[in-house]
């Protein structure tokens, strides 16, 4: 009877996996049509987000909604996000003194969080809020991204570079104690004038949101309505707020602070370097582009053995207090590992271009398919070849709380592939967007990643190779076309004295600045004019003025 149910147990488990089609499908854009109808439905127009409480941030899903504002300039999809991102970094969900996001809102508006704050949120959110300013220009979005990178340098890098996984929620042994206000502490810290403004802002002047008797902030009432209420100037009022968020900064420090997950994970460290990659790119931070590259070079040197990724890392020191015990790092690391981190690379490459890291990103996509690829069914499997036995090997492809790992190897394979002009890796991704195109003709707004690989898979990334032999002019072109929002379009900028490029890397450098613009197989002619690139970059024309190189 037990053998006769473990069969039947398996059996159950083998039947969640993808089945491969008969015969080669003809992809569409149907899945992504699907997608963006399926999460219009759900998207609350009043606070933000999809659904009802809980609430989380789902920036996987925002990520694809913004895509479709630059691919189909959908007002829709910019309303979408503008309306979420918004809410949340007014509302509880963000922490409005010290920044970083929690994991998740308890309530529809965003107000009250689950306070714990997780690095695989804080990546794609600072990505995202990076993009969505290049959008939309609000300034809020730029507020976010600062507050939310300057946490990640204060409180989530260790010494040895690689980012720590999360902050708990509780201190002395209760959930949300850290972040949390009585009116009167407010008031003995502040001055008469601070508080006017600080207690209609962040809605101190109103009921206790928390437990009946403490206060989280969240933004309730805007600066410039506080202002024309007080009769003072917006001015005024900003300088009053700050130096009122100093003081309240300053004094929730002395507190006893929550506890910290000092493991260093290699997927999630991954989406923190591409989040601060990106933000650094957008707003020309170049502590946060050290700061990433620290985390890449902890990866790299710590994780990175012998061909092959190991999945965590924590420190001895931090464990025993003994400074000259090592580390340990240790079991072999899963497909998110060697997918995010392949994604990682690619954001990193066009922040500031390294041979080295393009080298690297070989060796990860050689391994991803040497060690997950499912070559006679398709897609990806979640452990590699060589793990222990399981009963069970699933093949992720729907998103959760972080994305799907075959959704991110197809989307960076494919990338990586156009980007070095390897098939193997654009072949790859065409299989995997196979054998899970069924699933997401069915259900589609849950595979927002495995939509994007899929959007390019039908129409290929657009890539810009800068070459010329003076760095200050290929930074200057680099920052031009990055202050506009591109997402299917990647940018190197690639120094004069770099070596070991592939032929479709390998243009000449001369005096002054060319680019190279490439789609599939084939590109237009060097473009020697910055206004003219940009124009082509920012338009469909670039598509069909292509011709072969």
């Amino acid at each position: 009877d037990i053998d006769e149910q473990n069969a039947s147990l398996k059996n159950a488990l083998r039947q969640t996996l993808p089945s491969a089609a008969q015969q080669q499908i003809a992809l569409s854009d149907a899945p992504i049509a699907a997608a963006t109808a399926a999460l219009r439905a759900s998207f609350d127009s009043r606070h933000g987000g999809f659904g009802d409480a809980p609430k989380f941030p789902h920036p996987v899903e925002l990520e694809f909604i913004l895509r479709r504002y630059a691919a189909d300039n959908d007002a829709d999809a910019l309303t979408i996000v503008r309306t979420t991102l918004g809410s949340m970094a007014e509302g509880g969900i963000y922490d409005q003194l010290g920044g970083g996001f929690a994991r998740y809102s308890v309530d529809r508006f965003w107000m009250i969080p689950h306070f714990e704050k997780m690095l695989y949120d804080n990546g794609p959110l600072l990505r995202l809020y990076a993009d969505a300013w290049l959008a939309m220009k609000e300034p809020l979005f730029a507020q976010v991204v600062n507050g939310t990178a300057q946490w990640v340098l204060r409180e989530m890098q260790s010494p040895e570079g690689g980012y720590y996984s999360t902050i708990d929620a509780d201190s002395e042994h209760e959930e949300g104690k850290f972040y949390v206000w009585t009116t009167d502490e407010v008031r003995r810290l502040l001055s008469a004038d601070e508080y006017a403004v600080v207690a209609p802002h962040y809605g101190l002047d109103r009921p206790a949101n928390f437990e009946g008797k403490d206060w989280h902030l969240r933004v309730v009432q805007g600066l410039d309505e506080i202002a024309a209420e007080a009769g003072k100037t917006l001015e005024q009022c900003e300088s009053l707020l700050d130096s009122a968020r100093a003081k309240l900064f300053a004094e929730r420090e002395k507190r006893v602070h929550p506890g910290r997950d000092e493991k260093i994970l290699t997927s999630w460290n991954a989406l923190m370097i591409k989040g601060m990659a990106r933000a650094a790119q957008v707003f020309g931070r170049d502590d946060w582009l050290a700061s990433a590259d620290r985390a890449r070079r902890f990866v790299r040197d710590t994780l990175w053995r012998n061909g092959r990724l190991l999945a965590t890392y924590k420190s001895a020191a931090e464990s025993s207090g003994d400074s000259k015990q090592t580390g340990r790092a240790h079991l072999n690391a899963y497909l998110d590992d060697y997918a995010f981190l392949l994604d990682a690379l690619l954001e990193l490459l066009q922040a500031r271009f390294r041979s080295d890291d393009l080298g690297f990103a070989v060796e990860l996509a050689d391994a991803l398919l040497t060690r997950f690829e499912d070559k006679e069914n398709g897609g990806f499997f979640f452990t590699s070849h060589d793990h222990e036995p399981l009963i069970h090997r699933p093949k992720p492809g729907h998103d959760n709380a972080t994305p799907s790992g075959n959704g991110i190897a197809a989307f960076a394979l494919s990338r990586f592939g156009h980007l070095v002009g390897e098939p193997r890796y654009i072949d790859a991704a065409e299989r995997a967007l196979q054998l899970f195109y069924a699933a997401m003709q069915r259900q589609a707004s849950g595979f927002a990643s495995l939509a994007m690989a899929l959007e390019q898979a039908l129409k290929p990334p657009q890539i810009v190779v800068l070459r010329g032999k003076s760095t200050d002019d290929l930074a200057l072109w680099q920052r031009a076309l990055q202050a506009h929002y591109l997402p299917n379009t990647l940018t190197l900028a690639i120094p004069a004295g770099a070596t070991n490029l592939p032929v479709a890397l390998d243009k000449p450098a001369s005096e002054t600045v060319n680019a190279w613009v490439c789609r599939g197989v084939t590109c237009l002619p060097p473009i020697d004019d910055l206004a003219a690139l940009i124009e082509v970059c920012k338009t469909s024309e670039g598509a069909s003025r292509i011709a072969s190189s």
